[in-house]
C-alpha cells in the first residue's frame, strides 16, 4: 500500500460527537500499552504521527487519522488499566462502546493482543462484547519481536484458544519493530476496501 497521505483529522473526548464520515472506518482496540498507536505509525508509514507513550492509559480519546484520501485508522482508548480509577474506565468503556455502536462506516475491528502472555479477562471481555455486537475482530498479536521464533506457534496457539476464536478468525503476528506482519494487514485492509459497497479499494494502492 502507498502511504501518500495521512493526518490525524479529529480527537474526541467523553463528551464529544464522533463525526459522520462518508467513508470507510477502521477501529483499533486494545489494552493499555499494547502497541496500537505503533501499529497505526506502521500502517501509516509515519514514525509519530500516532502519540506513544511507555505510560500505559495515554490514550484516553477517540483519535481518527485520515490516510489517502481514501478511510480512516480510529485509535481508541486503551483498556484495562490498573492505576485509573473505576470511574474513568467506566467513561472510556462507554467512549468505545458508544463509538462501535454509532458508527455508519466501520468496515472492521481490529483487537491487539500482546503475544507474550495468554489473554487477559479484559482482552476477552472486550473480544466476546466485539463479537456480541455482530463483528469479526481481526486479532494482531503485538510485540512480536520480543519472542523467540520458536515460541511464536505455541503463543499463537495461547491467544486462539484464551479468546475463544474461531478456527477461521484471523490472527496475524506482528511487530512494530521490524515491521513484520505490516503488509500481511495491509493486504487484509485492501481487501476490506474492495469489499465494501461504492469504493474500489484505498486510493494510492500499489
Amino acid at each position: 500500500m502507498n502511504i501518500q497521505s495521512a493526518e490525524l483529522e479529529t480527537v474526541c473526548g467523553v463528551t464529544s460527537r464522533f463525526p459522520a464520515h462518508t467513508i470507510p472506518e477502521f477501529a483499533f482496540a486494545g489494552k493499555s500499552n499494547v502497541g496500537k498507536s505503533s501499529l497505526i505509525n506502521a500502517l501509516m508509514n509515519r514514525k509519530a504521527l500516532a502519540r506513544t507513550s511507555s505510560q500505559p492509559g495515554k490514550t484516553q480519546t477517540v483519535n481518527f487519522y485520515k490516510v489517502n484520501n481514501a478511510f480512516y485508522y480510529v485509535d481508541l482508548p486503551g483498556y484495562g488499566y490498573a492505576k485509573v480509577s473505576k470511574e474513568e474506565k467506566e467513561k472510556w468503556g462507554g467512549m468505545i462502546e458508544r463509538y462501535l455502536r454509532r458508527s455508519t462506516v466501520l468496515a472492521a475491528v481490529f483487537l491487539l493482543i500482546d503475544i507474550r502472555h495468554d489473554p487477559t479477562a479484559n482482552d476477552k471481555q472486550m473480544y466476546d462484547w466485539i463479537v456480541a455486537n455482530g463483528w469479526h475482530p481481526v486479532v494482531i498479536a503485538t510485540k512480536l519481536d520480543k519472542l523467540k521464533r520458536s515460541q511464536v506457534a505455541k503463543q499463537v496457539k495461547a491467544v486462539r484458544e484464551g479468546l475463544g476464536m474461531d478456527r477461521d478468525g484471523i490472527l496475524i503476528p506482528f511487530s512494530a519493530e521490524t515491521k513484520q506482519g505490516r503488509e500481511e494487514i495491509w493486504a487484509l485492509l485492501e481487501q476490506m476496501m474492495t469489499s465494501i459497497p461504492g469504493t474500489t479499494g484505498p486510493a494510492g494502492v500499489g
